[in-house]
């Protein structure tokens, strides 16, 4: 419920705070006092379009803030909590307006969307009157109102259990449907594409090992290629040539005819050095050799590599994919072609088991529009009952389920609903807000929530005079029914009616004061004896007679 509300600069009002309990708050003052100006206030509090015009002249900007006290499981703290704003167990919403038109929305001191503001407001605050603007008048509202007031929740939840449960097999039927038609679609190619791919078999990395092995074959090459061109320079294959080893044995042959002759170390030690240096040859010729014949290439093979190698990049271009994706995308080849082939019994399942959701959810769904129905009567005997003692005793009221066509179904079930009223005898029904007038729209909504009281999450209900244009024992009528829905739910009226205002738990008045430079609005609550004068006042007027104040003392005591 509503539990302060705070307005600084809006039209005449300069610096007002109200706190407020539960029950029924009565708002009463001569006509033009300001009272509209309170609604416009916390209308734009509760995400009202802002304009500009409401600011004091001399003010820079209007700020209001209304306070409401929750409960931990209310839908209002759920929604916050979704958007990342703590709650507690109080919500603020402020808005301020500049002088340029420009406002700031915020919840708990939080900057919001004024959308968000507006969305937390419609679970916390609701105002009805003859010009506001009523959730009633949509269908999709009305059939909520019928559903809380007489539907077991149990069932509503096993339609939208079961709604949900149909669309996830109708969507798993669609999906088989497009991929049968794809499949059929690409047969050609996906056999032609699986027999190349079969063909081709690629395995998991096998670039990676391709490429390493023609890495490695060609530094063979290099390798056997360089060994080739030592041995050729050691040992030629004409060795009249003059190779190292020829011109070493020669030279050795010419110092060996004469060192036995010579009689000097040199000659013989140079022989010896020779010697020495065409064993070395010899010893690196068979090193080379060696070595020459453990890097022996394979040609072939080389060309082995680089021709699967090749083909395995060409194939990967084909497609679109690197080499490392061919075996996975073979896979999903062979999978479309299973499910080509086994996709028609797929599809069959898929749509037997969306024909059997769609069963259930129709079964739960005729069952709930029984319900509806029975509901239906109920509500609007109930609020028959309401309407005679609010002068609207020649209306008929009704409620009207209406079977969708299949595309409308939905998780809150087939069928929509409408609240219906003849307001005269012989009229043909007709929706709420085209048939009633303001007044009787009005006493219409009161019926209604008298009937509905403690069903909606709403902790709060603001009644724009509700009163208006009737008197007496019809009037007498509203504030009985507004104090039996204040038991359940606070409600706020704005009332001229003395009746109505007698019922109240909690009284405030608005007045007008005119000063030397400016008027201002002054909200005032009422203590017992001021209560009974400005009862007295709303039943005599001007001049407030003692026959009035003894009226006024008859009302409070019989309420």
């Amino acid at each position: 419920m509503i539990t302060a509300l705070s307005i600084r600069d809006v039209v005449l009002i300069d610096r007002l705070d109200l706190g407020f309990d539960g029950g029924l708050a009565a708002f009463t003052g001569e006509t033009g006092a300001g009272k509209s100006i309170l609604l416009d206030a916390l209308g734009l509090a509760l995400g009202a379009r802002a304009d500009a015009g409401l600011i004091r002249t001399e003010a820079a900007q209007a700020v209001v803030t209304a306070s409401f006290a929750v409960a931990a499981d209310h839908p209002a703290q759920r929604l916050l909590e979704d958007h990342g704003i703590e709650a507690g167990d109080e919500i603020l919403l402020r808005r301020i307006v500049a002088r340029d038109g420009r406002s700031r929305a915020l919840i708990n001191d939080q900057p919001v969307g004024v959308a968000l503001l507006r969305r937390v407001a419609d679970l916390l605050i609701e105002i009805q009157g003859q010009h506001a603007q009523i959730g009633l008048s949509d269908p999709a509202t009305q059939r909520a109102m019928l559903d809380d007031y007489g539907v077991d929740r149990a069932l509503r939840d096993t339609v939208a259990s079961l709604h949900g449960s149909w669309q996830a097999a109708e969507a798993a039927r669609a999906d088989a449907e497009i991929a049968l038609t794809e499949a059929l679609r690409d047969e050609d190619f996906l056999r032609h594409a699986v027999d190349e791919l079969a063909a081709l078999a690629p395995r998991e990395g096998e670039e990676d090992e391709l490429a390493a092995a023609r890495q490695l074959m060609q530094g063979a090459e290099r390798r056997a290629e360089a060994i080739g061109t030592a041995l050729g320079e050691l040992a030629p294959r004409e060795r009249r040539s003059n190779g190292p080893g020829a011109m070493l044995r020669s030279a050795a042959r010419a110092l060996g005819r004469i060192a036995a002759a010579e009689q000097g170390m040199v000659i013989g030690q140079a022989l010896a050095a020779i010697e020495r240096a065409e064993e070395a040859l010899a010893e690196a010729e068979t090193l080379l050799s060696r070595a020459a014949h453990e890097v022996e290439g394979d040609p072939r093979g080389l060309e082995a590599i680089e021709e699967r190698l090749f083909a395995l990049r060409a194939m990967a271009r084909k497609h679109g994919v690197v080499p490392a994706e061919l075996p996975a995308l073979l896979e999903r080849f062979i999978a479309r072609l299973a499910t080509l082939d086994a996709g028609t019994a797929s599809l069959q399942r898929c749509a037997a088991a969306a024909a059997a959701a769609r069963g259930e959810y129709v079964v739960a769904a005729t069952a709930l529009s029984a319900a509806r129905d029975r509901a239906a009567a109920r509500l609007a005997r109930a609020v028959g009952q309401e309407l005679p003692p609010l002068k609207l005793d020649r209306a008929k009221f009704s409620v009207e389920r209406i079977g969708l066509p299949e595309a409308q179904w939905g998780v809150r079930g087939a069928d929509a609903v409408r609240f219906l009223i003849a307001t005269n005898p012989g009229d043909a029904p007709g929706a709420l807000d085209r048939v009633a007038s303001g007044g009787e729209l009005s006493r219409l909504l009161l019926a209604l929530n008298v009937v509905l009281a403690g069903e909606s999450p709403v902790g709060t209900l603001i009644f724009d005079e509700v009163d208006s244009g009737i008197g007496g024992a019809t009037a007498a009528a509203v504030g009985e029914r507004l104090a039996r829905i204040a038991q359940a739910t606070q409600v706020l009226v704005v009332t001229h009616s003395p009746q109505v205002a007698a019922r109240a738990a909690t009284h405030f008045q608005v007045a007008k004061s005119v000063g030397r430079s400016r008027a201002q609005t002054l909200v005032h609550r009422l203590d017992a004896t001021a209560r009974r004068e400005e009862i007295a006042r709303m039943l005599a007027g001007e001049m407030v007679t003692d026959a009035a104040r003894e009226a006024a003392a008859s009302l409070l005591g019989g309420a």
